[in-house]
């Protein structure tokens, strides 16, 4: 009776140029993965750095009795960075609710970042007006405003960086081309496989397509690193110990605790 078969060789041919793809998807899924993993820890030390500037380089005038309204200003920056930073990881996820921001903004503020299209900038550019106020009241000196804009315009090029990996993904007909040759591959070579191993042929494909497919899906899961799938950036940890640090730095008890990985997934 005839049965299709082939010769091992063409599988061999495409077996190495798929793996080549197949590598650098990964790669390039992995440094977009890791960049915007940079790119937080860059968010962790310039929150940091911002409230310590916030806290130590705003006073009041010499002589002025002003101490509580700039402590109160002191405590506004250091929460509208927390928020900015919370605003930033639902943005990156495209979540709607805003209303986690209460907790460090003014209600009629977080009513008004509804209607912006990108609530962190809104958030940043609310922060900057206050710190030009509290320049216009002394309460800044002008060599330290400098310091205080550059630690905002730092946390303006994270978030336009987080942005550009979000909005740019692997180009779509390179994704589905690799996801197509992988599949016609994997069905084609039990015909290339059974006379060279026999009865083994079922078991040698299953480990060769589950190599080939996990590799693919190795590239698809990290190609995105903002989302809540489980390869994803922790965004929740990550912003849940920027709120921890900062708040301390104001003197808050009340804090939540560090979030825990479930099933071995930090969030």
């Amino acid at each position: 009776d005839w049965h299709p078969n082939l010769t091992p060789l063409p599988f061999t041919l495409v077996g190495i140029a798929l793996g080549i793809f197949l590598g650098f998807r990964n790669n390039e899924s992995y440094d977009r993965w890791w960049e915007g993993r940079k790119l937080w820890g860059s968010l962790v030390n310039t929150t940091r750095s911002f409230a310590r500037q916030s806290l130590t380089l705003v006073g009041p005038r010499a002589g002025g009795d002003e101490s509580e309204q700039v402590a109160a200003l002191r405590r506004e920056l250091v929460l509208r960075i927390v928020a900015f930073t919370h605003a930033l990881r639902l943005s990156l996820r495209d979540v709607s609710d805003i209303s986690e921001l209460g907790r460090f903004l003014p209600a009629d503020e977080v009513e008004r970042l509804k209607g912006e299209t990108n609530r962190p900038y809104a958030i940043t550019q609310g922060t900057a007006e206050r710190l030009r106020a509290a320049y216009d009241r002394g309460w800044i000196h002008e060599v330290h405003l400098p310091v205080l804009e550059g630690s905002m315009t730092a946390l303006t090029e994270i978030q336009g960086a987080c942005e550009r990996i979000k909005s740019t993904p692997i180009p779509f007909s390179y994704t589905t081309l690799i996801h197509r040759i992988t599949a016609g591959y994997c069905y084609a070579l039990p015909f290339g496989l059974v006379d060279s191993v026999g009865i083994l042929t079922p078991a040698v494909c299953v480990i060769v397509a589950y190599a080939f497919f996990g590799l693919d899906v190795v590239g698809d899961e990290l190609e995105m690193p903002f989302g809540m799938d489980p390869n994803d950036l922790p965004l929740d940890a990550i912003s849940r110990t920027i709120e921890v640090n900062l708040r301390q730095r104001v003197g808050d008890r009340d804090l939540p605790p560090p979030l825990q990985p479930v099933d071995e997934i930090l969030s």
